[in-house]
């Protein structure tokens, strides 16, 4: 009796030990998910913030668009490059000390292997194969049509790549994982191969590379960023300039000639359509297929046109009427520059319709309606479009219809996203293929991604700081300094426009006091550190951070020899006259000292490096005093003034 009490008890004992095991791990399964959950969210909202910015400032690009145009005229690609390849070879002289790949042409596999191999040792091109590579391109470029036709029966499976921005790694592990491009591996590559990343032109001599090896079988679409304009504002033309110093010019000036006779578009079996940005209810491939492409070559400028209209209302009344609006640009037609923009710019929604792309400032918003219709007339199957981030990689859309391909992985920081592409069968049956490099663990990737996406919203806030503290001065009407929560969102978001999660990311930037109201002047505390530069007003600083990528770009115009450096007089005279034009009244004692203070190894000129560090300490060391309300500066006629700020008289 004794035996089976014991027995019992130690039954009971084993059944109590498993319950509490049972119950601790349903809470250690609770924590997990709940964690990863917690995660989840602020990987989310991280790329959300990242994403928004990017918009915002593709809306920009529209208030510089002279600008740009004056830096193509007047600095950067003043002479066209028609030269044979023996030409090259007798103005350009390759030393013997160069240890780069020597091209010979017509190329073959092995040119190709080389460049892949130098390009893996961060070897460049030599200058004169860079220019001979891009003739041959453009002479092979120019026999093709506007939309490539290929079928799956020549091979087994259709290779489709994304964005790839300039990011090399990329690449090499897409061949790498996938194969070269080859008779029996054929690829498409959708647009958008520079800008953002540092090896655009690498990427670019890659694939005009087995173009030329390969016609029939790698193919190359048109994106927004194959753009002259687009590259001055993004980096392709400073990447260039930089490795290029003594034939940088030629180099663009060629490029841009190149950019303009990628085809559009490429259709495979006659069902599957793929293009860089999407589509619009006027999209008639009949017409883009008949269409003069090489005309469009700066077409963001198309984009500017269209897009500074008041609305959308008159924008669509011009694509019934044949506006002169449209014939300034290169006496185009107005079915040639809608019909670009479209394809180029625009994303798919789940929404019905076809409504203006406000958050890039062109394109469209095409919905599941639009997408039939165009199906339905030339009897589609798949649109396979790119354009847009993606955190997977890719995304599916409009009931399987719409393919979003995205191939640039870590594309805003290290672990952001995944790149990916796609194999097409014969079936048509889309395959996905994702990948990452990455050296982080996933809590290390998003501590990185978190932190770079609130400093760049943190900039973005500080850019605008005139206007939020007068938005939230509406709010308080008291004068306490304090707001309630949903005044600080609505404040925040009627300013910067960023359609952000706001209360979720209050906690990150600003303050709240017991009673649950927001001191929203403690948006800006983070941006300050150490004790206050007393030179700079806070309207010169806040000037410095809306208008740095413009800012840039007048550096560059400024610096005619290209030497990296400009006179402190120059640089002076430039600033008064921005801040003129902006409305900011700044004192010319503080421009002054500002200039003296960025000199900072006092040799009377000011380098780029000094430029961004001055901004860099401007930007976090001004104060910002609690009820100072400055008024919203204007942007009104930027790209005008800043082409007469610099012109010469």
């Amino acid at each position: 009796m004794g035996k089976v009490t014991d027995y019992l008890g130690l039954s009971q004992s084993a059944g109590i030990c498993v319950g509490r095991q049972k119950q601790a791990a349903i809470l250690i399964q609770k924590w997990y998910r709940f964690t990863m959950a917690r995660l989840e969210m602020r990987r989310r909202y991280s790329l959300s913030i990242f994403q928004s910015i990017e918009y915002a400032d593709e809306q920009d690009q529209l208030q510089v668009c002279d600008l740009p145009f004056f830096l193509f005229k007047h600095l950067c690609c003043p002479q066209r490059c028609d030269f044979s390849l023996k030409e090259f070879e007798k103005k350009i002289a390759v030393p013997d000390s160069y240890y780069g790949p020597r091209l010979s042409f017509p190329l073959t596999v092995e040119d190709a292997n080389a460049l892949l191999h130098a390009f893996r040792n961060e070897q460049l091109l030599h200058a004169r194969y860079v220019l001979q590579l891009l003739s041959e391109t453009r002479r092979v470029l120019k026999e093709m049509p506007n939309i490539t036709h290929l079928s799956t029966s020549y091979s087994k499976e259709i290779t489709v790549c994304g964005d790839l921005h300039g990011n090399l790694d990329d690449l090499l592990l897409i061949f790498y994982k996938n194969g070269l491009p080859s008779e029996q591996n054929p690829y498409v590559f959708n647009g958008d191969f520079v800008d953002r990343g540092k090896n655009s032109m690498e990427i670019l001599i890659i694939l005009f590379a087995f173009l030329l090896i390969y016609p029939n079988d790698l193919h190359l679409n048109r994106g927004n960023h194959e753009d002259y304009i687009m590259n001055l504002r993004y980096g392709f033309t400073k990447e260039v300039s930089k490795k290029y110093k003594d034939h940088w010019k030629q180099i663009l000036s060629l490029l841009r000639d190149v950019f303009s006779w990628l085809p559009l578009a490429t259709i495979i079996d006659s069902k599957v359509l793929i293009l860089h940005g999407g589509i619009s209810d006027t999209t008639d491939l009949d017409f883009l297929n008949a269409l003069e492409r090489n005309k469009v070559r700066d077409h963001i400028h198309v984009r500017v046109i269209l897009f500074s209209f008041k609305n959308f209302a008159q924008y669509k009344a011009c694509k019934k009427n044949n506006s002169p609006i449209f014939l300034q640009n290169q006496g185009l037609g107005r079915q040639v520059a809608v019909g670009i923009l479209d394809i180029l710019w625009s994303d798919p929604r789940s929404q019905n319709g076809c409504t203006p792309n406000k958050c890039r400032g062109g394109g469209c918003y095409f919905g599941p309606d639009v997408t039939a219709k165009l199906f339905e007339r030339y009897n589609l199957k798949m649109l396979i479009r790119s354009h847009e981030f993606k955190p997977e990689g890719y995304e599916i859309s409009h009931d399987g219809k719409v393919i979003t391909i995205f191939s640039a992985s870590n594309y805003y920081e290290e672990g952001s996203n995944r790149g990916a592409y796609i194999k097409l069968n014969p079936e048509l049956t889309p395959r996905f293929v994702q990948y990452q490099v990455s050296k982080l663990t996933r809590r290390q990737n998003l501590r990185t991604i978190e932190s770079s996406a609130l400093k760049s919203l943190r900039e973005k806030i500080y850019a605008h700081r005139s206007e939020l503290i007068s938005a939230f001065a509406q709010y308080d009407t008291n004068g306490t300094g304090r707001i309630s929560v949903n005044d600080w969102a609505a404040a925040m978001e009627s300013v910067l426009q960023l359609e952000l999660p706001w209360r979720m990311l209050r906690s990150q930037l600003a303050q709240m006091n017991p009673d649950g109201e927001v001191d929203f002047m403690s948006c800006f505390y983070d941006l300050k550190m150490g004790q206050p530069i007393k030179e700079a007003q806070p309207a010169l600083a806040e000037t410095l951070c809306r208008y740095r990528k413009d800012l840039e770009i007048i550096f560059n115009i400024i610096d005619k020899d290209h030497s990296g450096l400009i006179s402190l007089e120059e640089f002076s005279q430039t600033w008064r006259l921005f801040t003129s034009h902006l409305g900011i009244d700044i004192q010319d004692d503080s421009i002054d000292k500002l200039v003296l203070s960025i000199d900072y190894n006092k040799d009377g000129h000011i380098d780029f490096n000094e430029f961004l560090e001055a901004f860099h300490d401007y930007r976090h060391k001004t104060v910002c005093h609690t009820g100072e309300a400055g008024e919203a500066t204007q942007i009104k006629d930027r790209c005008s003034f800043l082409t007469e700020a610099i012109l010469p008289n």
